[in-house]
């Protein structure tokens, strides 16, 4: 059972994952939990005075839980609606705190994401956060390339800069200011120079979930910048 003082102080995302570990892994039942909790002392112990804000803190981290897909429906009592089991990722998480990460991680990939980063969520989900984050600078590349019609000889640092350069640069936006400009030459030559131009001369070890969705999250910026881009040489060719 949890301690007390860990129902009241911990943060309710380190609450819910202390609760996960104390789980069985096949049948979960919340009300069996909170008369559990209740009878902790044996019968007739007195019990704490905050007993009905412990409880609503229980009730919080185990929505928590299902929020994150960490418990759902029992497979084997799919008739009792309150009985629930560890899913996958929840056993996973329950014995492996380090596990816990990627659901943090996989919080940051929850929205959408540009069409061309499936492939990076797909590793990203299979746990290959190297080949994860390569393919999301990779699409970042690509598009690039596409819409400044660039060889495809021309590549990684040397593509951005000539893309986004200020003078001349078919992907630059005219009405920023040159300092502006430059800057954004320099956010797409950094982003492809330290997370894709190492991953192809080498393995790089990406070990943390966190970084690695937090580049494909760079990745989507990156993409939604180009896509702005082409749409204003889409209009200055209408025009």
């Amino acid at each position: 059972m949890l301690p007390l003082e860990d129902i009241r102080n911990l943060p309710l995302p380190d609450l819910a994952m202390k609760l996960l570990a104390t789980l069985r892994r096949e049948q979960v039942n919340f009300n069996n939990l909170v008369q559990g909790f209740r009878n902790q002392g044996g019968y007739g112990a007195p019990q704490p005075p905050d007993l009905d804000a412990l409880l609503e803190r229980l009730s919080d981290a185990w929505a928590w839980l299902e929020a994150h897909a960490l418990i759902g429906p029992s497979s084997s009592n799919p008739g009792g609606k309150s009985w629930q089991r560890l899913t996958a990722l929840g056993e996973e998480a329950a014995q492996d705190p380090a596990a816990a990460a990627k659901v943090w991680a996989g919080e940051r990939l929850a929205g959408e994401l540009h069409p061309a980063l499936s492939s990076a969520k797909t590793n990203f989900a299979l746990g290959d956060y190297e080949t994860a984050s390569f393919a999301a600078m990779k699409a970042v590349e690509v598009e690039v390339r596409r819409v400044a019609e660039q060889a495809n000889e021309l590549l990684g640092v040397a593509l951005m800069r000539k893309a986004f350069s200020p003078k001349g640069g078919v992907l630059v936006d005219a009405d920023a200011e040159g300092g502006e400009q430059q800057a954004m030459a320099d956010l797409f030559a950094g982003a492809i120079g330290a997370y894709k131009n190492p991953a192809s001369h080498r393995t790089v070890r990406f070990e943390d979930p966190m970084e690695a969705a937090e580049v494909i999250q760079l990745a989507d910026l990156l993409l939604r910048i180009v896509g702005r881009a082409e749409r204003r040489r889409n209009s200055q060719a209408v025009s």
